[in-house]
């Protein structure tokens, strides 16, 4: 039976296993805040964990997974003094320890004792989670739940877009138009891309890169990519910023690159996959790989652009789900295809 204090949650327990449970809810600490959370992402690093290979950390079950999640303080610890119960909240999952050689060099999403909400640590597939006050951050009474849980991604994203180095005037290429590749395209846009392409073979995504500003949209299986390219105009593309982690893909960014341009691999591959170079293409054109990783210090930025409207990050959404249902969607390819996924706990 539900107690009074206990919780649903989403527990991982390894390849393929996920549980619900009633649990405990979490105490907090001094200088922590416990949130009733309201609505959490399904990620790409969920599902990479769920099938038993390593995400952005590792992750040791039995965990609540969940690292993209926004909700309202329930309670508040004895020290914190810049929140308080009621208010609306998301959360950075990344809580680096501000003391190793990295941190000091400012280089903190290479923390050698980062925690992970959601990933090293319990997170927000879960009705509560406790986090370090520090770790959030502030939603307008505007912006829904669904919006503030994608903080975190547009932190991803934006860290990324900045590695780019997208200057303006620049065409951007985008290759994989899910969720990340359309926060891409309009973080290219935003950075000051003049042309932005996306290349995607789901239909429903091509029709929304289109309403989300892209000026090119082309599908890859059914149509040549540079016949397209070369027919529409586009010049030099100074940007190839790869979404979809597969190794045809990123050959495909490297192929599709212009001199003296980026390739930014932000699609999460299996570990173990391997890319085939040829220094010698690399050389004539002088590309430059670029990958990138979490979000160091891009979460206050990501929530300001959503606060404020500028970003674009609720139309791809699917209908939300519950905690009962995270197990099948994680499963199925076919369902991820969709959207995005929220799980409201």
């Amino acid at each position: 039976m539900k107690g009074r204090y206990s919780m649903k949650s989403a527990v991982f327990y390894g390849r393929h296993d996920i549980r619900i449970e009633e649990r405990e809810r979490p105490s907090i600490g001094a200088e922590d805040i416990l949130i009733r959370v309201k609505a959490c992402g399904v990620c790409g690093t969920d599902v990479h964990i769920f099938e038993g290979d390593q995400g952005a950390a590792a992750c040791t079950p039995p965990t609540i997974l969940g690292h993209e999640f926004s909700g309202v303080i329930e309670t508040v610890g004895e020290k914190v003094k810049d929140f308080t119960p009621g208010e609306r909240v998301c959360v950075d999952p990344n809580d680096m320890c501000g003391k190793c050689s990295y941190c000091r060099a400012g280089l903190g999403h290479f923390c050698e004792s980062m925690r992970g909400i959601g990933t090293t640590v319990n997170g927000g597939f879960a009705e509560y989670c406790a986090v370090p006050a520090k770790q959030a951050l502030r939603l307008v009474p505007q912006v829904s739940f669904e919006a503030g849980a994608m903080a975190e991604p547009v932190a991803c994203c934006l860290h990324g877009i900045d590695l780019c180095e997208i200057r303006p005037g620049d065409t951007a290429l985008i290759i994989g138009g899910g969720m990340i590749g359309l926060i891409m395209l309009q973080l290219a846009r935003l950075a000051g891309a003049a042309r932005t392409v996306l290349l995607e073979p789901v239909e429903v995504k091509r029709k929304m890169a289109r309403r989300l500003g892209a000026d090119l949209v082309i599908d890859p299986i059914h149509e040549d990519v540079k016949a397209v390219l070369a027919c529409s105009g586009v010049g030099r593309i100074a940007a190839v910023i790869e979404c979809a982690g597969l190794p045809a893909t990123i050959r495909q960014a490297i192929d599709l690159a212009g001199k003296r341009s980026v390739v930014m691999m932000f699609g999460l591959t299996k570990p173990g996959d391997e890319v085939a170079l040829r220094p010698f293409e690399i050389f004539q054109k002088e590309v430059v790989l670029k990958a990138s990783f979490i979000n160091p210090y891009t979460q206050q930025r990501a929530v300001d652009l959503i606060n404020a409207g500028r970003i674009d990050v609720t139309s791809m959404v699917c209908a939300p789900i519950p905690l009962e249902a995270l197990a099948g969607v994680l499963a199925d390819p076919a369902l991820r295809a969709q959207g995005k996924y929220i799980v409201r706990p």
